[in-house]
């Protein structure tokens, strides 16, 4: 038990999750900001960390509204806000889709972008790898997805 307390006297708990949750959430805001960072030389100069969120959220082909806001956790309205900004930014379209849903794709700007992230993420790989060691990092990727499985199962 921590002997640290608020300023009402509720306890403050040591945590490791705490730590963990803390320590991921910097490293992908970290590395969101490297990759902008990286790409604003190359073409990129309207990328930020929160559209690189949103676009990473996307699959390669067709996507539904509804998805993305189930995925991303936000609402309809919002996806909508998004696309509609990285539609007149030329990195996604919409197309007709059934009913009066409409399909969201990556226009070609939208894939070269996407293949750009993935390259400037297989480069930082290598820069991460040096100081971890070999294999280290797939390990320690595979670990973090477990903890997540069994988080969800525990819900």
């Amino acid at each position: 038990m921590s002997t640290r307390f608020t300023k009402n006297r509720f306890p403050l708990t040591e945590s490791e999750t705490l730590r963990l949750t803390l320590a991921s959430s910097k490293l992908h805001e970290r590395c969101a900001l490297w990759v902008v960072s990286r790409l604003s030389g190359q073409g990129f100069e309207d990328l930020t960390p929160a559209l690189l969120r949103f676009l990473g959220a996307l699959d390669c082909g067709v996507n539904q509204a509804s998805e993305i806001a189930d995925r991303l956790q936000v609402s309809r309205q919002m996806v909508a806000k998004s696309v509609r900004e990285l539609s007149e930014r030329g990195y996604l379209e919409r197309a007709p889709g059934k009913g009066r849903r409409k399909q969201i794709l990556f226009t070609k700007r939208g894939e070269w972008l996407m293949s750009s992230v993935r390259q400037e993420l297989a480069k930082l790989d290598v820069l991460l790898a040096s100081p971890l060691g070999e294999g280290k990092l797939a390990a320690l990727a595979e670990q973090l997805e477990s903890i997540g499985t069994l988080i969800s199962e525990h819900q």
